[in-house]
């Protein structure tokens, strides 16, 4: 083979190396980024792999929401009015949290099925609701589906 033919060959070969590694790298910082969503009933079911951070979402039971007299420790309830999870948090909730409308809580499960949110998303606006919680609620047949 032509040296010539040969260097340029090294030279792709290189090239081609180095953007597999830079691809794979980036892929695994990406993966270890991802906090899938699941329901209430996903989550009582035993769908949700347990020491990983997942999101979690639905309604807040009415009359469920517990607040610690001596700290920042908050527990409610989350439905998606077929099954109900356990969540407690600890700091200040967003303005917009209230019983009766739709959060999304990030954290881990613990052994009793209660998740360890270390943050909690409320809605924006009154016509505003996670689409992840929107569509659970839509196959559960508490909300209905929109049309178009």
């Amino acid at each position: 083979m032509n040296p010539l033919r040969k260097k340029r060959l090294f030279i792709i070969l290189g090239i081609l190396a180095g953007v597999g590694i830079a691809v794979g790298l980036a892929l695994t910082a990406l993966q270890q980024n991802i906090n899938l969503f699941y329901t209430p009933t996903q989550i009582a079911n035993g769908e949700v792999p347990h020491d990983t951070r997942i999101r979690a979402g639905g309604m807040v039971k009415d009359g469920s929401v517990q607040r610690s007299s001596d700290s920042l420790e908050v527990r409610f309830v989350v439905t998606d009015f077929a099954k109900d999870v356990t969540i407690q948090y600890h700091g200040i909730l967003p303005d917009l949290f209230r019983e009766g409308q739709g959060i999304v809580a990030l954290g881990k499960l613990n052994d009793e099925g209660v998740l360890i949110a270390d943050e909690v998303l409320a809605k924006h606006d009154e016509n505003y609701m996670p689409p992840e919680v929107t569509k659970a609620l839509q196959e559960s047949g508490r909300l209905p589906k929109k049309e178009g």
